[in-house]
């Protein structure tokens, strides 16, 4: 019998058939992806229906679908990597689940920003050959089960091979699966990753600068100790430790290089941060203060403030850099990044994605006090609404823990403030926010973070003086500090500031495009009527449900009328149960 060829064939796709499929994947509520991701698809279909199939620049995306500002440097801050990367997983997800044959489907190559479309149709199964055995002839149906190039029939006389033999193949086979197993769980076991390694330099050019150079010095490794996200040394070199299960991935170690200048009362550093394995200058920069009627010291305070938010937070030059080189998977101190990454810049659905990693690590490492408290907060973001007792009270019980591990922890006390606030003790949250300052007087997420507890509980001229000095000295702006300032404004009644201020925060959280439409409502804007199909598009239920979404942030029933009132007027139709008086 001669052979016959069966398999696929890829066909061309229309660019109708193409949009249609877009259209379809992001109506399918099976389609797991967030808004940001959601739009970044749209945003490389148009951009390959007009003709760009050589791909999307990083920079483009983070300018018009993420927002970010023309100062955006994709290799510093990693956040289209991260959003492209889980976009590619979400739709690999749904058509390994989904997928039908003869339709169209979306592939997210690697390696660039840019949609595929392709179309696979399936020829008619292939028939099998003739089997002959004792004489007699019977023929039956054969379906390959996956494509295939080729299939040929065979015609011949099928033999029963022997007991043994069958018996010795499989066991051969089993302990071949089994060898295979053992080496891919040794290849794909968590890496835990560690602090990276800083060795801090500096010098004054001008021999009459070197004692207030030797100061600035000091303070500052002591300003980069109390952020606690990096391992200060005064070698190139990193140390970390983790349980027997984990294979450790030594900490990259980098050489802050710094001179120090002055003009007149004014002064200055001049930085770079190199890579000490490589040798690669990373990023460079200045900071300068004036100097005029000050001492020394507070001249070298003010120059330590901002050289180590540059340097140190989770947003900063270094651990940016930090979240691009690790893998999204790894354990230890890039999950905790990420994490906090997400926290700041995401909303619910956002930050699902990092507590599987921080669950591994709390069990692993029980002792682990910064995954302890970046998990207790995680826990509270990942509900939007009311969040369960039982949520609450393990936040707790892991904030606690890791303040226990770890009392001069900025980490542990924020975790502290954010569960007590959840639980509803605003004075002890409160407590909890001024430690957590007091032991790191330079970190602007701490800042931020209790500016949003002072708003809540009715400090409102205090909170908003402390979420503008969250924002002061920062590449970006803590999410809490802006949405403070723009709530503020709309409880002023600015509603053209609030709209401004609320536009710059990310559209993940729910508040946010709440505001957005509500601070147009009340200007009477006909782009309220956009933002409140935004708002409804990702919050189907929130006219029925509003009170319950916002309820978790524990507002002032003035406020919260305030913002049903300019919903109201955006085109809302929310219920009037339990309205307070507006302003």
């Amino acid at each position: 019998m001669h052979a016959e060829e069966h398999g696929t064939r890829d066909c061309e796709v229309t660019e109708g058939e193409a949009r249609a499929e877009v259209e379809r994947l992001l109506s399918d509520i099976r389609f797991h992806a967030t808004e940001r991701q959601r739009a970044i698809l749209r945003y490389l279909a148009e951009r390959h229906f007009g003709g760009h199939d050589d791909g999307v620049k990083a920079y483009s995306i983070a300018i018009d679908v993420l927002g970010r500002s023309s100062s955006f440097e994709p290799s510093l801050d990693p956040i289209v990597r991260i959003e492209v990367s889980r976009l590619r997983s979400a739709v690999a997800n749904y058509y390994e689940a989904f997928r039908q044959p003869d339709c169209v489907s979306i592939d997210l190559p690697k390696g660039k920003y840019v949609v595929v479309f392709s179309k696979t149709a399936a020829d008619e199964p292939a028939q099998s050959g003739e089997v002959v055995e004792s004489g007699e002839q019977e023929s039956e149906q054969a379906y390959c089960a996956t494509p295939v190039n080729t299939v040929t029939s065979q015609v011949g006389r099928v033999t029963q091979p022997k007991k043994w033999i069958t018996a010795l193949s499989s066991a051969a086979m089993l302990c071949a699966a089994l060898s295979a197993a053992i080496a891919g769980w040794l290849y794909t076991r968590p890496v835990f990753t560690t602090r990276p390694a800083v060795s801090v330099i500096i010098t004054a050019p001008d021999r009459r600068l070197e004692a207030e150079a030797i100061l600035t010095h000091d303070m500052l490794i002591t300003a980069l100790t109390q952020f606690q996200t990096l391992t200060v040394t005064s070698q190139d070199r990193a140390t970390g430790s983790a349980s027997p299960p984990l294979r450790v991935q030594p900490g990259r170690s980098y050489r802050i290089d710094m001179k120090y200048y002055g003009d007149n009362g004014d002064r200055s550093v001049w930085w770079q941060i190199v890579d000490s394995g490589s040798g690669d200058l990373l990023k460079a920069g200045l900071e300068k203060v004036d100097g005029d009627g000050k001492s020394p010291q507070a001249v070298s305070g003010e120059l330590v403030a901002e050289l180590s938010r540059r340097f140190a937070t989770s947003r900063g030059v270094i651990n940016s850099i930090e979240i691009r080189h690790n893998a999204i998977g790894a354990l230890g101190n890039a999950c905790i990044l990420r994490a906090e990454y997400e926290l700041d810049d995401g909303g619910p659905y956002d930050v699902v994605g990092t507590s599987g990693c921080l669950e591994q690590m709390v069990a692993a490492e029980p002792s682990n006090a910064d995954a302890a408290a970046t998990l207790s907060r995680v826990l509270l973001a990942k509900v939007e609404g009311v969040v369960p007792e039982e949520t609450v009270t393990r936040s707790l019980m892991l904030a606690n823990r890791a303040v226990s591990l770890a009392p001069a922890s900025d980490r542990a006390q924020i975790a502290l403030m954010m569960a007590q606030f959840a639980a509803g003790r605003i004075q002890t949250a409160i407590s909890a926010g001024n430690r957590a300052l007091a032991l790191n007087p330079n970190n602007p997420d701490a800042t931020a973070k209790l500016a949003m507890v002072l708003f809540a509980a009715g400090y409102w001229q205090a909170a908003a003086g402390m979420a503008e000095a969250s924002a002061k000295s920062v590449d970006v702006v803590p999410h809490d500090a802006l949405l403070v300032l723009a709530l503020d404004a709309y409880r002023r009644g600015n509603w053209s500031e609030a709209s401004l201020i609320a536009e710059q925060v990310n559209c993940s959280d729910f508040v946010v495009r709440a505001l957005r439409a509500a601070s147009l409502g009340q200007l009477g804007s006909d782009a309220a009527a956009e933002r409140l199909v935004q708002l409804r598009s990702r919050n189907p239920d929130f006219e029925s449900n509003f009170r319950n979404l916002i309820a978790d942030r524990r507002y002032q029933q003035t406020l919260v009328a305030s913002m049903e009132e300019g919903l109201r007027k955006a085109g809302a139709h929310l219920s009037s149960e339990g309205l307070a008086s507006a302003f």
